[in-house]
């Protein structure tokens, strides 16, 4: 019989990464004591399955390799005991081995190395050293009843399709929308008796387009889960490899984001947790002096706040020693003339390239890179970044991120002659700029109810410096009063337009060092409206602030 090879090895690749992470993960649950045979039983048939693949495609150096490693875990199942530490991490050394030599084999590479066969003689070692304990334990040869309820199975439909495809039915569906808009204005200009019947009929077209856009949505969304519990092997060997003792709790794996946040979110994760070992878990003599479990916890939680997914990494380490961080933020040069106001204020100096406290250099850190990935990475997805620490108790730092990357809820102004759209999640309110706080310039103060609000006006900071010159004022003002993290200020522009839904259009290479601006979007008239990007406006904001601090 027939059969396209490419199209049934791209699907044995896949399923055989999806079924080696769950062989992991749950090789990790056993080693702290979160689960028991049903794991086992789960990771028995991920070997048994990646055995009958490989058979079907002729891989029989994987087959083999598989098949120790099945023989081991079957010795395993008939002991039916606790599982040493040193036979888990043999187990996660076959993971790791059965990773390289499935993408080696899908290269046109499917020998053994000598790593893999000396690993392959090692677990055939462990399969008779533990066969013999069964013999001796059971010289009659009766097998050993599993009395352990079954796991519930639920069985769902799926396909795997290419990430492509969907953000290209997501772009169609963000053009058909953009169409309606232009199509409703034009039937509202027609001046007859069948135009409100038209007008009806196209409300229930976009209702039902709307619907279609929220299902491309749902498809896009996935949960957080997977990528966070990938991080529970890097905890465990970055440990062992520092004589430190450490695990990971996750909390909220149920909550989904678009796929292309979890893209981008994945390394930033993965540098904080390398830092929380490094600097943040003590080793276990110091923990026990200062009164603390030997092991030390690192929390990862997600969860939906307003629009947001806010993924929180907190530790309960040493926390962040506030004095050097200052004596090295003045050796380089900053905070020259005066202390910072703040501890948030403090810490925003971590994530500058280059900075570290770190004494050496390390195979975890001390070259100031760490940190400086995770702010890239996170403003990258339009996002914010904050740390909070408690000397001698611990660190914890929030990543606030967008949902999605492809369509976002904004509020539409005019700036000028140009039309902006600030994200909805960032606007708290809408006031009028007063006659007693305008005041000629790029920026200013509002008094807001007694407090003081610092704004920026937008028709100054690009239309100043796009043309080079001031655009002309007008009679009104509105300003919009936006929050990032702790920091809040007002963005003044000249008209209020209302909300709107933005399809994200990513903006051409001669743009995108524009600070300021997230992208673009297509308007109801087909012009090209620019999306503010509010973090990197109010970050920019604040540095010119406390720029004679910075020195």
């Amino acid at each position: 019989m027939d059969f396209d090879r490419d199209a049934v090895l791209t699907s044995f690749i896949a399923e055989t990464q999806e079924g080696l992470d769950l062989m992991e993960q749950s090789l990790l649950a056993m080693e702290s004591n979160s689960g028991g045979v049903e794991l086992l039983d789960d990771i028995f048939r991920v070997a048994h399955t990646l055995k009958g693949n490989a058979t079907s495609l002729e891989f029989d150096d994987l087959k083999g390799f598989a098949h120790a490693t099945e023989d081991l875990l079957d010795v395993l199942r008939e002991q039916n005991a606790e599982i040493s530490a040193e036979v888990i991490s043999l187990l996660l050394k076959a993971v790791d081995e059965l990773r390289a030599l499935v993408a080696a084999t899908s290269s046109g590479n499917p020998r053994l190395t000598p790593v893999q066969q000396e690993l392959r003689k090692q677990i055939g070692g462990a399969v008779a050293a533990r066969s013999q304990r069964v013999i001796a334990a059971n010289p009659k040869g009766e097998r050993s009843m599993n009395t352990a309820a079954p796991a519930t199975v639920v069985a769902t439909r799926t396909l795997r399709t290419d990430i492509d495809k969907l953000d290209r039915m997501l772009n169609l569906t963000g053009e058909i929308v953009i169409a309606q808009g232009r199509l409703r204005r034009m039937i509202g200009r027609i001046q007859q008796d069948s135009a409100r019947e038209i007008l009806e009929m196209q409300s229930e077209t976009e209702r039902l387009f709307r619907d279609l856009q929220d299902e491309v949505m749902r498809i896009r969304m996935v949960p957080i889960g997977t990528m966070l519990r990938q991080n529970l092997r890097a905890v465990r060997d970055l440990a062992n490899s520092h004589s430190k003792l450490a695990r990971v709790e996750v909390i909220g794996e149920d909550v989904e984001v678009d796929t292309s946040v979890i893209e981008h979110l994945k390394d930033a994760v993965l540098h904080m947790i390398r830092n929380a070992v490094d600097h943040g878990i003590e080793t276990p003599p110091v923990r026990k002096k200062h009164g603390k479990n030997p092991c030390g916890v690192i929390k990862i939680s997600a969860a939906h706040v307003s629009g947001n997914v806010v993924v929180t990494l907190e530790d309960d380490g040493a926390g962040l020693n506030r004095k050097k961080i200052l004596e090295r933020a003045k050796q380089m040069g900053m905070f020259a003339t005066s202390t910072p106001a703040s501890d948030s204020e403090l810490y925003q100096v971590l994530f500058r390239a280059g900075f570290s406290t770190a004494d050496s250099v390390t195979d975890l850190s001390g070259r100031g890179v760490g940190l400086d990935v995770v702010r890239q990475n996170v403003e990258a997805l339009h996002g914010t970044v904050e740390i909070a620490s408690q000397e001698g108790h611990g660190t914890t730092i929030t990543i606030r991120l967008p949902l999605t990357l492809a369509i976002i809820d904004g509020f539409s102004v005019v700036a000028g002659s140009d039309t902006f759209i600030v994200p909805q999640q960032y606007i708290i309110e809408c006031t009028e700029l007063t006659d007693a706080n305008r005041k000629p310039g790029t920026s200013g103060i509002l008094n807001l109810r007694g407090n003081a609000l610092p704004y920026i006006r937008l028709r100054e900071v690009f239309t100043h410096s796009a043309k080079g010159q001031s655009a002309p004022s007008t009679a009104r003002e509105n300003v919009l009063v936006v929050k990032v993290g702790e920091f809040q200020a007002g963005i003044a522009v000249d008209r209020l337009l209302g909300g709107m839904q933005a399809v994200i259009k990513p903006l051409g290479k001669v743009f995108r060092g524009i600070s300021g601006i997230a992208g673009s979007t297509i308007l109801g008239d087909g012009r090209v409206g620019l999306i503010v990007d509010v973090p990197g406006l109010l970050q920019g904001m604040m540095q010119s602030s406390l720029q004679p601090q910075l020195g």
